[in-house]
């Protein structure tokens, strides 16, 4: 690592220089031990401002140093003093010490930092290699294995699975449903609009409701002046009213009535306008229409449709 590289070679230096400070030490004068104590204090201060450098607080700031000179002992009284030689050997130890500490704790920081990179680059250290799979020799050893590795896969060895051959499905069955549609015959009378609201008819005779509200809507769409208009959009309501709908089918026969209050199907939409309001509970909607239809259609109220005027009033409290 670049950052110990640098350390040890400044460890090193400063231990050649401190040596050599310690041999001339003895036979210099106190001017040049001096100058050594000045330089010594230097390289200390130095190995200070690297470890506040590489260490920093989890705050940002910079905490003190943990390298501190390593106290000299209490002297006893009646010991002789120390030296300058023995006190810069002292001082010297103790920066050795410091370095080895220092060197290490950057070592340490270097590898976390590295670990930090690869999870933050989403790298993941690439896993060793499998070993690659013995070859298993033919015969019996090769069934006995290839046994093991069924029941360690779960049945999923490594033998070579053949597709089974795509079977085409046969074409279903045609529909029940279409094919009794289809023997529901058109007419054909030369009154196309006569035969399109017949055929209409037919299939609502046959309980076919949705094909016949279709047939219906078409007819009425190519033909809404046709003499049949009228039968055509009571019949559509009543194909919505047979299918469950009640209230689409309330929308043709009001429109029916609304539409042609002299059409041949207007009593019989007016009427059936207040059947459906009866079946939805609109009770105040179906007496409305019921009185209506009295004063508007009386003859067909006591004549072709009195049945069902008097089985609509039963269980209504009109006024």
């Amino acid at each position: 690592m670049k950052a110990s590289l640098e350390v040890s070679r400044f460890a090193r230096l400063l231990a050649t220089t401190a040596a050599a400070s310690v041999l001339m030490a003895g036979a210099m004068p106190a001017s040049a031990q001096d100058n050594v104590d000045v330089r010594l204090k230097k390289v200390e201060a130095e190995v200070r401002a690297l470890q506040r450098k590489v260490f920093p607080g989890p705050d940002g700031k910079f905490f003190e140093p943990e390298i501190t000179p390593t106290p000299a002992p209490a002297k006893a009284p009646g010991q002789p003093v120390t030296t300058p030689v023995s006190d810069l050997l002292t001082r010297m130890d103790a920066v050795e010490a410091q370095m080895a500490r220092l060197t290490s704790q950057i070592e340490q920081n270097t590898n976390r930092i590295n670990q930090l990179e690869i999870k933050l680059a989403g790298g993941v250290q690439p896993a060793a290699a499998a070993p690659a799979a013995a070859p298993v020799p033919a015969g019996p050893a090769a069934d006995a294995a290839q046994s093991n590795l069924d029941a360690m896969t779960g049945g999923a060895s490594t033998k070579p699975v053949t597709p089974a051959p795509v079977q085409a499905k046969p074409a279903p069955p045609p529909s029940a449903r279409v094919e009794a549609v289809k023997a529901i015959v058109k007419p054909q009378t030369g009154d196309p609009a006569d035969d399109e609201y017949v055929y209409g008819f037919r299939l609502w005779e046959a309980k076919f409701y949705p094909e016949a509200e279709q047939q219906l809507k078409l007819f009425l769409e190519k033909y809404p002046k046709h003499r049949r208009a009228s039968w055509g959009r009571n019949l559509l309501g009543r194909a919505y009213f047979d299918d469950g709908n009640p209230g689409e089918a309330a929308k043709w026969f009001l429109q029916n009535y609304q539409t042609d209050k002299r059409g041949e199907r207007a009593p019989d939409s007016l009427l059936y306008l207040a059947v459906t309001m009866k079946q939805m509970k609109d009770t105040k909607r179906a007496c409305i229409a019921l009185a209506e239809f009295s004063e508007t259609y009386a003859s067909e109220a006591a004549g072709r449709l009195q049945g069902l005027y008097d089985s609509t009033r039963n269980g209504l409290a009109c006024s």
